[in-house]
């Protein structure tokens, strides 16, 4: 980038989301969580909030590049005021916050000058806990075994949303006609090196109920691109996001689909022709994630 070029953040963080998708290997995604990095939902040091959109993805991006262990987030500012220091030479990552601003907007019908609002997108750089001196690292928080400790918390979810989800056959779906959710039996669902058949399940189920959450009568996002259109790959692109931050939320390990080859080059088509469209589908899925967990 030259000195006299303005930098794009939404440009910036989209290229690192694309090279990270590329570069991940067969059917490995940046929010699959593999060995190296934690993949807990980020938090920030001062606030002790966790980011949402698009900064969750950039993180967990950074966290994979660099094998971070901790979820635990903040600006060369916020850690010298919370005592520690970041070390020399350390990088930082990428986020992107919105400021609302007081603008003077012509009304069309008038031509009056009337009071209006717009936002700006700020960029802000941060370290992760792993690149500060004394910040005790609890690198227990994403369990790199099978464990079924999250199930019943993963259960209690599911119960709590209220969807209809029948177990049979073979495909796992979302069925807007009937407004249910449909998956193959648990009993088919089998273990990997790193979930086991449960986790499987519930982070299977949590991609339908991303999909169930877009129905008009709740969320009323658009679902009504076919396969291979760029609607279909942004809804899918939401599904994945949403349940990646679901499975991160109630901690589940998660492994990627059998499907994920046919999506990742419509994804990559729609965020290489839309530098925004990764920030779109990364918020959606954070208003899916929250509210289906009553957030």
């Amino acid at each position: 980038m030259s000195r006299t070029s303005k930098f794009d953040v939404h440009q910036e963080i989209t290229d690192r989301i694309v090279d990270a998708i590329e570069t991940a290997g067969d059917f490995q995604l940046p929010w699959i969580r593999r060995k190296g990095g934690c993949f807990a939902r980020p938090v920030n040091v001062a606030s002790r909030n966790p980011y949402n959109g698009v900064n969750i993805v950039s993180l967990w991006v950074s966290a994979l590049k660099h094998e971070y262990p901790s979820n635990v987030w903040g600006t060369y500012r916020q850690w010298q005021q919370a005592d520690y220091q970041v070390r020399k030479g350390e990088k930082a990552s990428l986020v992107v916050f919105y400021k609302t601003v007081d603008v003077e907007i012509q009304n069309e019908e008038t031509g009056q000058a009337e009071a209006g609002e717009r936002m700006f997108a700020r960029a802000s750089w941060v370290f992760n806990a792993a690149q500060v001196d004394g910040y005790p690292i609890d690198e227990t928080e994403v369990p790199e075994t099978e464990s079924f400790d999250p199930i019943d918390k993963a259960e209690a979810f599911v119960q709590a949303t209220g969807a209809t989800v029948e177990e049979g056959g073979d495909v796992a779906c979302y069925v807007p006609s009937l407004d249910l959710i449909r998956m193959p039996e648990r009993r088919r669902f089998t273990g990997t090196e790193t979930t086991s058949p449960a986790e499987g399940f519930y982070a299977t189920l949590c991609h339908e109920l991303v999909h169930w959450s877009g129905a008009e009568k709740r969320l009323g996002r658009d679902m009504s691109g076919r396969f291979g259109t760029e609607g279909y790959a942004m809804e899918e692109l939401v599904a994945e996001l949403g349940a990646a931050f679901l499975c991160s939320d109630l901690g589940i390990s998660q492994e990627p689909r059998p499907d994920h080859a046919c999506y990742v080059k419509n994804w990559l088509a729609v965020l290489k022709n839309d530098k925004k469209a990764v920030f779109a589908a990364a918020s959606k899925a954070s208003e899916a994630a929250n509210w289906l967990s009553g957030a």
